[in-house]
């Protein structure tokens, strides 16, 4: 992991994300890249008479928003001298969709202002879009993460063959840390598998990959959402890892409302990959 895109619109769901940058880059010595997106109203362009952002205006802006970028560098990323800082005029998910592309970033990281469901982290707005569509692993996070040290990994994943390449990322990401990996197997009532074909496919999944610090998980739940969730937090996980289809976001992975008494402590931040 080489570099790492962090897109910020100045909320504290973004500062949540840059503490979570400033973290991973000093453990994996990544460059970081701040970017700020102004969405332009419409008649910017041409700044007639009828506009109603003038030029002395807009460049007052674009120094404010400077100067809070290179705030930010200096108070999140005090030990970090590779870090860079960036203003683009565009759509925010376009925006950082084209950034991303352009520094050939390794990993987005995004705050987001869900409460207290799982389903309002990741469904919904800019970081939502972001997740469902790039190429580039996406790291989420909603708390605030002083000195992350990501320990305890949790990769949950109906282990078929086409996860292969998502799991390749999560390997590349897992390699710049000395953390266990949990493979995890969501059962349900629906959808149930029994335990020794389950264990098979996962320890065939994970031969085809070479590393070895990691365990075999089967978890018995309602649903997928809550074992991910009920597990990670018996293995007081770090981090969450899903690869999801970009057809319809996480719908796939998340089929129905998460139950709604999950402590605002039980969200981990979610890693997730393309498939």
């Amino acid at each position: 992991m080489k570099k790492i895109l962090v897109p910020t619109d100045f909320s504290i769901p973004s500062e949540h994300a840059l503490k979570l940058a400033s973290s991973l880059a000093k453990k994996s010595k990544s460059e970081v890249h701040l970017l700020h997106m102004v969405e332009l109203p419409t008649g910017i362009i041409d700044m007639g008479s009828g506009s109603n952002f003038s030029i002395p205006e807009s460049m007052l802006y674009i120094r404010k928003v400077r100067d809070k970028l290179i705030k930010y560098k200096n108070q999140f990323f005090p030990k970090i001298q590779n870090i860079k800082h960036a203003i683009r005029f565009q759509n925010p998910y376009e925006g950082i969709r084209d950034y991303s592309k352009k520094i050939n970033a390794d990993l987005i990281t995004m705050g987001t202002k869900g409460h207290t469901e799982l389903e309002e982290m990741l469904i919904g707005s800019n970081t939502e879009k972001v997740v469902r569509n790039s190429e580039i692993p996406v790291l989420v996070t909603k708390t605030n993460e002083e000195e992350f040290k990501p320990k305890n990994l949790v990769f949950a994943s109906s282990f078929k063959p086409q996860k292969n390449n998502a799991f390749e990322k999560f390997l590349d990401f897992a390699s710049n840390f000395k953390s266990k990996i949990h493979l995890l197997k969501i059962n349900t009532p629906h959808k149930f598998e029994n335990s020794q074909l389950s264990r098979q496919k996962i320890k065939e999944f994970a031969d085809r990959h070479n590393f070895s610090d990691y365990s075999i998980n089967i978890y018995n739940d309602s649903s997928v959402e809550n074992g991910i969730l009920n597990f990670s937090n018996e293995k007081n996980a770090d981090i969450i890892a899903l690869a999801t289809h970009g057809r319809s976001g996480l719908s796939h992975i998340f089929n129905g409302s998460i139950t709604k008494n999950l402590s605002k402590s039980s969200i981990k931040p979610m890693l997730t990959f393309k498939v």
